[in-house]
């Protein structure tokens, strides 16, 4: 099996990031791992998608750290490939971290992923389903039920409203963005900050406003979902625990947050339950549920990570189930001989 990761740079990949982690696996179990970066593609002449990509010697790698520092070698020159040659691509990069002067490589994935389809390559997660999640408002179309009670807005009285109507106690975010990056808590006793904070956050765009759940003091729950439903192996959930430290609300690990191991309660499940329809419908092959208490806080679909901490405290492999569920996914393509719907592959 030939698989392609596109990632944000593969100069800035890190050894304990997911999509590193996958790309070993699968170096293990025989099959061909490249890395191409958003910059890296090339629709060429020939009317098939190329790219400049790096890979690693064919052996078996015993850590992340030794596998990165051998596909980043800068001895080591990218090779021109023919991603519609590729079995799997899957897009890995985050397009909240491309700004400014990168801001093109936001859609790389998505753009050359759609082509590359046309010729058969099971892209992973749908580019057309990414294509609706590129900001916060996707998470809005979701069954109200399973989110909190929000207000997107620019506008500062209605922000200001908002806040009021909660008791003066709420959550502001950019619509853009992710990782806990220029997340407020509003207390009762910020009310003299509260415009500066607003004004702070209007001025990189929309202003999610949502209703503080008295369980995210307990921290997260990171649920993966693989193929549309919670992602199981060897009997084991791939899910951690983020729990917060000190006055810090995040409980994101950048931002001072601890890993625990998470127990998965009918509640959780229930969630997943809800918004899998929909998941299904958009082609999300994998995905990460931010949980806290009975409301679904985000869902990641661009590049979830947290797979190897997941790997550490249930002690299973489960990078080793994701890349089996891709190679049944391209052996049901080869035994029937014919390209499939992707959006039907990728939760299949």
């Amino acid at each position: 099996m030939r698989i392609g990761f596109m990632v944000n740079d593969v100069d800035t990949e890190q050894a304990g990031y997911t999509t590193v982690r996958l790309g070993m696996e699968a170096t293990n179990m025989g099959h061909e791992a490249w890395f191409i970066g958003a910059g890296d593609f090339i629709y060429d002449t020939d009317e098939k998608i190329h790219a400049l990509a790096r890979s690693v010697p064919k052996a078996t790698y015993k850590s992340n750290e030794v596998y990165i520092k051998r596909l980043q070698d800068p001895k080591s020159k990218a090779e021109e490939i023919v991603v519609d040659d590729l079995d799997v691509l899957m897009l890995r990069s985050d397009p909240s971290t491309e700004t400014g002067a990168r801001s093109w490589a936001q859609t790389a994935g998505i753009n050359f992923g759609r082509v590359a389809m046309r010729h058969g390559v099971i892209v992973l997660n749908d580019p057309n389903g990414l294509s609706k999640a590129m900001n916060k408002m996707y998470f809005q179309l979701f069954p109200e039920e399973v989110r909190p009670k929000t207000l997107i807005s620019r506008n500062r009285d209605e922000l200001k409203s908002f806040v009021k109507d909660q008791g003066g106690q709420a959550v502001l975010k950019p619509l853009q963005g992710s990782g806990g990056t220029g997340v407020f808590l509003v207390r009762p006793s910020d009310a003299a900050n509260l415009n500066q904070m607003i004004e702070s956050l209007t001025r990189d765009g929309y202003v999610i406003a949502q209703e503080y759940l008295e369980a995210a003091q307990d921290g997260d729950i990171r649920l993966f979902l693989m193929n549309g439903r919670p992602f199981r192996y060897r009997g084991k959930y791939a899910a951690f625990h983020r729990v917060r430290t000190g006055d810090d609300m995040r409980s994101n690990i950048h931002a001072g947050g601890k890993l625990r191991e998470a127990e998965i309660t009918a509640a959780h499940l229930k969630i997943a339950e809800i918004v899998r329809p929909k998941l299904v419908q958009d082609g999300m092959f994998m995905v990460g549920l931010d949980i806290v208490g009975d409301k679904l806080m985000e869902i990641n679909v661009f590049s979830p990570g947290g797979l190897g901490s997941a790997q550490k405290f249930e002690k299973v492999a489960f990078t080793k189930g994701v890349i089996e569920a891709l190679e049944r996914k391209v052996d049901y393509m080869r035994y029937y001989r014919r390209n499939f719907d992707n959006v039907d592959l990728a939760t299949m």
